[in-house]
């Protein structure tokens, strides 16, 4: 994979890292302001390309060409089959860009690129699922009754307002806008000031597959212009991913105009060992995947629940699976944790591994700086034990690559504690016998839950948060239904 620097003499590189222009109205338009950020690597902790700073004048033009494209343009209007189509094509034309959209992350996120194709290989594949179920959803439905005839429409919600955060950009703005366009609505997306690049390459392949003009604008900014953005009476829906507390911010300001509004938040899922899961088999597994993307995944299983009897055992194989991680730079094939994403947000894990020793936690691995890595945002892989569940790093979202090792007393013990959460996003059960893991499985409070080597099948099946882990839910028939609102329509008897 190709090192992507901003470089005078290579006109596409400089293209895909610097970007002073927003894509508005299905054309790439000047800002209102005269602001620049750089964007830095958080490998180097040096710049690496720059974006033009939205002011909310940006997000209002963005908006009206939301509106006029809803209001007035043929998208709302256009036979479900033909929206496909185009949905279609833009799966292709991000399959084309799969090189641009990883080379560009890993600059301005540091996802590690051997790691990539894991966190971007399923942004064609909603395009794909949307195109397919916008084919065969019943958008209408007759009803008939003693007499009375009636006609059920689904329509398109109208202007959404889709805001991603900076750990999966592209992914969690593909989860939006695809089931968004095919229910016929418009969107308006703002990417993170930390990673707004790579949503350029997406707005790129949205323009190649003929999305038509104002249906989709990409707008990156802040905090100010995102809540502009939430409260504009323009807009009719706010689909967002980000923090919980964040949510609860733009839950209270759409209350205000009963807004319609979808949240995808934070998370401190728990994967349950039962005592006769082999643990030298699943555990490597469970901290290989807790330390995805360096630990910045809100469904990431960080409460690991095992047997008090098999406690000891299961320390040394998570400790041993941690210490074996490669950690480094994220542009070589075979590190797997990079950097965080800012210095801040290292500075935050170091705080809770601090704030757990001093609660009685024992760092058995990582909980430091990588000794070989002087520079960048970097935190060793982590493992804590002796963990209880009213510790902080057992409570909150830490947000890294740390991974805290819990003690039950058998199954009802087990689900107690994983049940003992504000948040309820993910998780899993593992067990020699499936049933039985099945039947703890069904009693865990969480969106989403695997049995043994068993997730979902995404992107066919919802995904979303009990409890403050969200609002609504994303992907499936669900994510489709988000974006539609039912009108029941009488029909007198020439009708019927």
């Amino acid at each position: 994979m190709s090192v992507y620097r901003v470089a005078p003499m290579d006109a596409r590189l400089t293209h895909l890292m610097d970007r002073r222009q927003f894509f508005i109205g299905g054309s790439w338009a000047p800002p209102a302001g005269t602001g620049v950020q750089e964007v830095i690597c958080p490998a180097t902790e040096e710049p690496v390309g720059a974006v033009a700073v939205a002011t909310a004048a940006d997000i209002d033009r963005a908006v009206a060409a939301a509106r006029g494209a809803f209001d007035t343009g043929p998208w709302p209007t256009t036979p479900p089959a033909e929206r496909a189509d185009v949905l279609a094509r833009v799966a292709e034309a991000l399959r084309r860009r799969a090189d641009d959209i990883v080379g560009v992350l890993v600059d301005e996120m540091g996802i590690a690129v051997g790691q990539a194709p894991r966190a971007t290989g399923f942004i064609p594949v909603v395009f794909d699922y949307y195109a397919e179920l916008a084919r065969s959803f019943e958008f209408e439905r007759r009803v008939l009754l003693e007499g009375r005839g009636g006609l059920v429409t689904q329509e398109p919600v109208g202007v959404v307002g889709a805001i991603v955060p900076w750990n999966a950009p592209v992914t969690l703005a593909a989860w939006k806008i695809a089931p968004a366009l095919a229910a016929g609505c418009t969107v308006v997306l703002k990417p993170p000031p930390e990673s707004p690049l790579s949503n350029f390459v997406l707005a790129e392949a949205l323009e190649e597959a003929g999305v038509p003009p104002g249906v989709v604008n990409v707008v990156p900014g802040g905090r100010d212009v995102g809540e502009h953005l939430v409260v504009h009476p323009d807009v009719d829906k706010i689909a967002f991913t980000g923090s919980t507390a964040a949510g609860k911010r733009i839950m209270s300001l759409c209350g205000e105009q009963v807004k319609r509004v979808s949240l995808e938040l934070g998370g401190k899922s728990a994967a349950v060992l039962l005592d006769d899961t082999d643990l030298g088999a699943v555990l490597p597994g469970i901290v290989g995947g807790a330390m995805h993307l360096s630990g910045q995944v809100c469904g990431a299983q960080t409460r690991v629940v095992v047997p008090r009897s098999r406690y000891a055992e299961a320390v040394e194989v998570a400790t041993a699976a941690a210490s074996s991680i490669p950690c480094g730079d994220p542009h070589d094939p075979a590190t797997v944790v990079g950097p965080l994403v800012a210095e801040r947000q290292r500075t935050r894990v170091e705080g809770y591994v601090d704030v757990a020793r001093r609660e009685g936690a024992r760092v058995t691995c990582g909980g430091e700086r990588p000794a070989h890595l002087p520079r960048g945002w970097y935190v060793a892989p982590t493992i804590l034990a002796d963990v209880t569940n009213s510790m902080a790093v057992a409570r909150e979202e830490i947000f890294g690559p740390v991974l805290s090792l819990l003690a039950h007393d058998g199954d009802d013990d087990a689900v107690r504690i994983a049940n003992d959460s504000p948040y309820g996003l993910a998780g899993a059960v593992w067990s020699g016998d499936p049933e039985r893991a099945l039947a703890v499985a069904r009693r865990v409070r969480t969106g989403t839950i695997s049995v043994n080597e068993a997730p979902p099948p995404f992107p066919h099946v919802p995904f979303g948060g009990f409890k403050e882990s969200g609002l609504g839910r994303e992907l499936g028939p669900e994510g489709l239904l988000s974006f539609l609102e039912p009108k029941s329509i009488g029909l007198p008897a020439a009708l019927r």
